[in-house]
């Protein structure tokens, strides 16, 4: 069965991860797969601002019918189908979101769980696994016909009670409900209540703490709004200020090319250096000169990108008067030296290649 986040150690050097692996087939409705998906997103943000970056996260994978990760798709569908290092891996998913799908009526809905019958077998051994289960709409066919819900309780829209009522006379409704939360498995009515299945999984994955928090965001609260704006009128909520944190990170951004001092960061956050050494490793889990030597190797990718210079100019444009500590510092996080990054990766052609047109 695997473990809850709950029930992993907290000495762990990297943070818990619960994958939520999410099958798409040709009849899926896409959309409410990446709602989902952003609402994960959402709640891994709201984590990483409560507990830094040791706190719990979600993390998701995109299926094909054959339970095959998707292939990344290019423009804005790359955040979503991109791997994620921490979703991949042989270890079984926490849990299976079934998206509801394309059917024009209980025929076209019965057809459809009749050709994805191999999915619902793996359902069915995710089930038995100790996985959770959650569903969208009528989505929760291809659940029930894994044959293991039987005795459960399930959230449909009211115009598909009938029909899954005559298929599946063993499982129950949660009528007047938008969502059904009953043993392992999690189901939502129609997409506009996707928000309900995050709220609810996110106490399960990422604590009761964190669960609320979750809760306060995605939850619609028109008394609070209306609330927050008479606050706001009266000049009773003040301006956010800026954090040390982000007043260090602005600084080593505008002064990415001079030599290090920890005395004169920690002047610019206006905070002790030993504050500011313990806000770096709170939120960020590395020191502020690790974290300026990634911001510096940004700027030389894109530099290796689109200019000509020369390497050691670069490394004196990012910070560096030695090119060979530059090219060491590359190394180790890009995995490879600017050399080779500039021929896999480099816009312009070669100076050579270049038009010269003669009057």
């Amino acid at each position: 069965m695997p473990p809850s986040l709950l029930s992993l150690p907290s000495a762990s050097s990297k943070p818990p991860v619960f994958r939520v692996d999410i099958p798409l087939l040709p009849e899926s409705a896409v959309g409410s797969a990446l709602q989902f998906i952003d609402l994960l997103r959402g709640a891994n943000l709201l984590a990483s601002q409560r507990q830094g970056a040791q706190a719990p996260r979600l993390a998701w994978r995109l299926l094909d019918a054959e339970g095959l990760p998707l292939a990344p798709l290019p423009g804005p569908l790359a955040a979503y189908t991109t791997p994620d290092e921490q979703a991949t891996g042989p270890a079984p998913a926490h849990a299976l979101l079934i998206p509801s799908f394309h059917a024009p009526d209980i025929p076209g809905i019965r057809a459809v769980a009749a050709r994805h019958q191999a999915l619902s077998r793996q359902l069915g051994i995710a089930l038995d696994a100790g996985q959770k289960l959650l569903t969208v709409g009528n989505g929760a066919w291809l659940a029930a016909q894994s044959g293991r819900l039987n005795g459960r309780q399930a959230c449909l829209p009211w115009f598909y009670v009938a029909g899954f009522e005559r298929d599946f006379p063993g499982i129950g409704h949660s009528l007047g409900q938008d969502l059904s939360e009953d043993g392992p498995w999690l189901s939502c009515a129609l997409p506009s209540s996707v928000n309900l299945l995050v709220m609810a999984l996110a106490r399960h994955a990422l604590g009761p703490e964190l669960g609320i928090a979750c809760e306060t965001v995605m939850a619609p609260d028109h008394q609070r709004a209306r609330a927050a704006l008479q606050a706001n009128a009266q000049q009773h909520i003040p301006a956010t200020r800026d954090s040390a944190l982000a007043r260090a990170i602005a600084w080593m951004e505008a002064h990415l090319d001079e030599p290090y001092s920890l005395a004169r960061l920690a002047e610019a956050a206006s905070v002790s250096r030993r504050t500011l050494l313990r806000h770096f490793q709170q939120e960020l889990s590395q020191s502020p000169l690790d974290h300026l030597h990634s911001l510096r190797c940004a700027r030389a990718r894109v530099m290796l990108e689109v200019t000509l210079e020369s390497v050691p100019s670069i490394a004196v444009a990012c910070g560096y008067a030695d090119p060979a500590a530059f090219r060491r510092i590359f190394v180790r996080y890009m995995g490879m030296a600017p050399a080779e990054y500039r021929k896999r990766h480099a816009l312009r052609a070669p100076r050579r290649r270049w038009r010269v047109e003669v009057k």
